[in-house]
């Protein structure tokens, strides 16, 4: 009888033993997935998620324009009676993927510039920074001239974007511009169809430039690193979910 209790006492100290084993496992492979979420999560840095501007500010300004302001979740540009009220980013970026939607107005222009060097001999931010064209398709006359150059998506006066990958004025459109120095590559894709790629910089980027309005510009594509822009064009537009994945390799 003492032998059949001893035997059952050892049975079940084994049996709780492996149990607390599998529950230290179990907490550890929950640790790992947890922290591998919180790793792919920081990958991407919003530099607006619909609640604050704080991530941005004028161009040749310390503030923010009160142009720009938040409705509804997106940040909305309304033209007041001065112009040239664009906006940077606080923070300068070499290589990166930068992901947002835009909504246009009708009949409406604007655009998004990577590589903006502030100096106040640059009165606009356009003067140093490649443009990714925001437009009305269907209403807006830059769409008629250019031989599809000045579309929307298109890298503005150097490369089209297909016109019938981009929705109409007031439809979100979402932007996807990945720049890369290191591989002196650039990509554009909209709405998640054509991509368009091109150089950054040597001989091919300036043959492009050369046979552009930017050809005798001081200071345009000349900054590898630089602020990100959303331009004024006198037009309504709104962006959200705006965020931004550096490039390491």
């Amino acid at each position: 009888m003492v032998r059949i209790t001893l035997i059952i006492c050892l049975c079940f100290l084994i049996a709780c033993n492996q149990s607390e084993k599998k529950s230290t496992n179990n907490q550890v492979n929950q640790e790992n997935t947890s922290s591998t979420e919180v790793k792919d999560k920081n990958d991407w840095i919003f530099l607006f998620d619909g609640s604050s501007l704080e991530n941005w500010r004028g161009y040749l300004s310390d503030d923010i324009y009160p142009e720009w302001t938040i409705q509804d979740g997106a940040m909305v540009f309304t033209p007041g009676k001065e112009g040239g009220k664009n906006i940077i980013s606080k923070e300068k970026y070499t290589n990166f993927i930068l992901s947002l939607e835009w909504k246009i107005s009708e009949a409406g222009n604007s655009g998004i510039f990577w590589g903006v060097h502030e100096d106040e001999k640059f009165s606009e931010a356009y003067m140093t920074g490649p443009e990714i064209q925001v437009l009305d398709n269907e209403k807006h006359p830059d769409s008629f001239v250019g031989n599809g150059i000045h579309k929307a998506g298109s890298l503005y006066d150097l490369i089209g974007y297909p016109a019938e990958d981009i929705y109409p004025a007031g439809e979100w459109n979402q932007c996807v511009l990945e720049v890369n120095q290191k591989a002196n590559l650039a990509r554009v894709t909209m709405n998640n169809k054509t991509t368009i790629s091109f150089p950054l910089h040597g001989v091919e980027w300036e043959k492009m430039v050369a046979n552009s309005k930017f050809k005798d510009w001081e200071g345009f594509g000349k900054y590898s690193t630089g602020h990100i822009g959303l331009q004024d064009h006198s037009d309504q537009v709104s962006f959200r979910n705006i965020k931004i994945k550096k490039i390491l390799k």
